[in-house]
């Protein structure tokens, strides 16, 4: 069977005022792939990532979507900000507020986008917190929120950002457990950007390691068994 490659990127280059941020990558990332992007901060993971969502246009070589995918249709986790958490909504509004792009030019939410967001309350496991304020949620509750609210807006492809800052390790773990059920039982395109190594190689099928260029691109087990990575792995081991 063909590969599948949602996202083909050709000595792809982003700069800030004429400043290189991230430069020459090369890299695909096939259908129903759990990729993660990994490197320090500062080495150009969130600049690939405004990239990706189309909010920044390179300054040189090629990003191409196959297969028809749009950038409205990738589901988007962000860092959260404080603001965002202290939000004064409910979780089925929080949710229902991911169909936004799908809405088109009808002023209201129709069953459809009202059966996706609890759907999709179901698969997180926060369907018992439906009327529950947002902002009285624990962080790990609040993730699996905005994980479902991403998944309204998105049949093919979620790009996670850092989806595990600041949980606690029973709310990190669960929340990745959630992470690959996604993957695995709905076939859906997984892009993560992380720290944490460690479960980025537990999960991930495919590492970019990013420092300002291309430090390697391939398969989890290449990258553990590759100098950059053992390096990397290593450092993280010890910290």
């Amino acid at each position: 069977m063909d590969t599948i490659n949602f996202i083909t990127c050709k000595n792809l280059s982003f700069t800030y005022d004429g400043i290189i941020a991230v430069k020459d990558l090369n890299f695909t990332v096939e259908k129903n792939d759990y990729f993660c992007i990994v490197g320090e901060n500062g080495a150009g993971k969130s600049t690939l990532i405004k990239g990706l969502l189309r909010l920044k246009k390179p300054s040189g070589g090629s990003l191409y979507m196959e297969n028809g995918l749009l950038a409205k249709e990738i589901g988007y986790l962000p860092q959260q900000t404080t603001a965002q958490k202290d939000f004064p909504a409910t979780v089925y509004e929080v949710v229902l507020s991911g169909c936004l792009n799908q809405l088109g030019i009808k002023p209201f939410y129709t069953k459809k986008e009202k059966k996706l967001a609890e759907k999709n309350m179901e698969t997180m496991g926060i369907a018992a917190l439906k009327n529950r304020c947002y902002r009285e949620l624990s962080g790990g509750q609040q993730q699996r929120v905005l994980l479902a609210r991403a998944l309204c807006a998105t049949k093919k492809l979620l790009l996670l950002d850092e989806p595990t800052a600041g949980l606690d390790p029973v709310a990190t773990q669960e929340l990745y457990e959630f992470i690959q059920k996604i993957n695995v039982d709905l076939g859906m395109t997984i892009i993560m950007v992380s720290h944490d190594i460690q479960a980025a190689t537990s999960y991930a099928k495919h590492i970019l390691h990013l420092h300002h260029t291309q430090l390697f691109f391939g398969t989890t087990e290449a990258y553990q068994n590759s100098d950059v990575g053992r390096k990397f792995l290593g450092g993280a081991s010890n910290d």
